[in-house]
């Protein structure tokens, strides 16, 4: 697998229903809801599905060194954090990924909250959030089929910028090294990625 960016421009996946549905607050065998609550809920979500272009990218790059709290990549990329050294181990490969559901459905949101329809606006923003996590779950296991020919696989999880003592200002360098501008992609200086719906992690080939 080659250590360059590989832009996918077209990720294609179901909503992941059930998630969807937690993310709203409803809990199985415990949330009562209407047969015509439901088949509101799910019809907005179908809608949501409709405007969300998933994309993403990826980034193979070899562990220079990890010493426990600095993590040096190839490339000069380097990230200073004792979780994710922890997380990474003794991996001799870190990935790079990043997603986005795109603006579009951003402007939806926007649109319904407009309206004044809270409930489909609700809708929209849980199932591009569920649907953006869930192009990681799919660019992982895109990762997985082309290591199958190394005999190596992903490790199970993932680490992204904000988390524990891996500071959001890492966000730039993803970023810049996942090219996300490619799949419009922006960030501010803050550290924020636009659109919303968007996403970066790590995870590493033991």
């Amino acid at each position: 697998m080659p250590n360059t960016v590989t832009i996918l421009e077209n990720i294609i996946i179901a909503p992941p229903v059930a998630q969807i549905y937690s993310r709203l607050g409803f809990k199985k065998n415990i949330t009562s809801l209407s047969s015509d609550h439901r088949q509101e809920t799910d019809r907005y979500m179908e809608e949501a599905a409709s405007i969300i272009r998933l994309q993403g990218s990826f980034l193979r790059l070899s562990v220079r060194n990890n010493d426990g709290l600095t993590i040096a990549l190839e490339g000069r990329t380097t990230f200073r954090s004792a979780k994710l050294s922890a997380f990474l181990g003794n991996c001799r490969d870190a990935v790079l990924m990043g997603a986005t559901a795109g603006q579009p459905i951003m402007d939806a949101i926007g649109e319904k909250t407009a309206q004044g329809n809270l409930t489909a606006a609700v809708v929209y923003d849980a199932t591009a959030s569920e649907m953006t996590d869930a192009a990681l779950d799919w660019i992982m296991n895109y990762v997985n089929g082309r290591l199958r020919r190394e005999g190596r696989r992903l490790l199970p999880r993932r680490f992204s910028a904000g988390y524990a003592d891996f500071a959001l200002d890492h966000q730039k360098a993803l970023h810049k090294k996942l090219q996300m501008e490619k799949i419009g992609v922006s960030i501010t200086p803050d550290c924020i990625l636009k659109p919303e719906k968007s996403v970066t992690a790590i995870s590493a080939i033991p």
